[in-house]
Parts: structure tokens; sequence; C-alpha cells
């Protein structure tokens, strides 16, 4: 039973946010600047059983790291914009080159840059940890906060839903 407030049949891709969302909000720095995210591998998995069952998925973040890059490359998502300084612009984007409608799109953010994209799909998810702002436009707000397995509790709910979750797919990378 979902505990999310939204005709869970409807998604067909999932969109996200990196730091704050996939990764916590709080990361180390290595010695030249560079900002060292931690990736929780249960929502690596649930990510790339998504991606194996047919579902859309792509990220948006502000970010540009090739680590980051090459993480989600390497789960089957093709759809990655780094340096995203207006997500809406890579939201209509990714509906252009997918032909998803917004009804059909997930996106989790966390912080302001990400409220116009959580404005513009049919369900916008914010971790526990997220903004204030955020949480105000939120259809379901995430038990998990950022890094702690905010993807996997979407996506399971939203396949469970759709009865997708325990499929062939799912024993296996």
């Amino acid at each position: 039973m979902s505990s999310i407030n939204y005709d869970l049949t409807k998604i067909k891709t999932f969109i996200f946010d990196v730091d704050g969302v996939l990764s916590p909000d709080c990361i180390p720095l290595s010695i030249e600047g560079v900002p060292m995210r931690m990736i929780n591998i249960k929502d690596g998995y649930a990510m790339n059983l998504a991606c194996k069952s047919g579902y859309g998925m792509a990220i948006i973040t502000g970010g540009d790291t090739d680590a980051v890059r090459l993480r989600f490359a390497r789960l089957g998502i093709e759809h990655i914009y780094m340096k995203s300084s207006i997500k809406i612009n890579d939201l209509n984007d990714y509906m252009a080159k997918t032909g998803y409608k917004p009804e059909e799109i997930m996106y989790s953010g966390d912080d302001l840059p990400d409220m116009h994209v959580m404005q513009a799909v049919g369900l916008p998810v914010a971790p526990a940890d997220a903004a204030p702002e955020i949480k105000g436009v939120a259809k379901y707000i995430s038990h998990k906060k950022g890094g702690d397995g905010v993807a996997r509790d979407v996506i399971e709910q939203v396949m469970k839903a759709q009865g997708t979750w325990m499929n062939d797919q799912a024993f296996g990378w």
C-alpha cells in the first residue's frame, strides 16, 4: 500500500536532483576543492531496476563532476543534465526528447533551484530534510533524508503500484 497521494499508475519516468536528494546535503571536498558525493546503493539498485523495466530516468543537477556522470550512466541512465542553472529548461528538453507528459513525471528535489520543475510535474517529491518551500509544493514528502534512500522509497512505491517491482529483472544487476 502506497503512502503517496497520487495515481501512481500514471508515472512513466523518474527525474532526480543529486545533491540533497541522491546524496546527503553535507559533502566532503577533495584537496582540489572538488565535491565528493556519497550515493546510496539501494537508490542505485532501484534506479537500475526501473531503467531495465522500461521506465524513463533522468538526472538534473547543478553539479558537474565526472564521478556523478559515470555513476548514473553505469546505472543505465541516458539523460544526465549537469551544470543545470535553470532546471525547468532541462525538464522541457527532456520532455521534448522523450515525449513524456507532465502527469507521467515524478521529480525529486530538495531546494529552491528545484521549485519550478516540481511545480511543472505530476508528482513532485521532497526528501524529509528538504527546504520548507520545497516541502510546500511536494505532493509526497519521503520519510527518508537526502542520500538515505529517497529514490528507493518512491521508485519502489510506484513500481509496486504498477506490479513491476518483483519482476524478472529484480534479481540481478
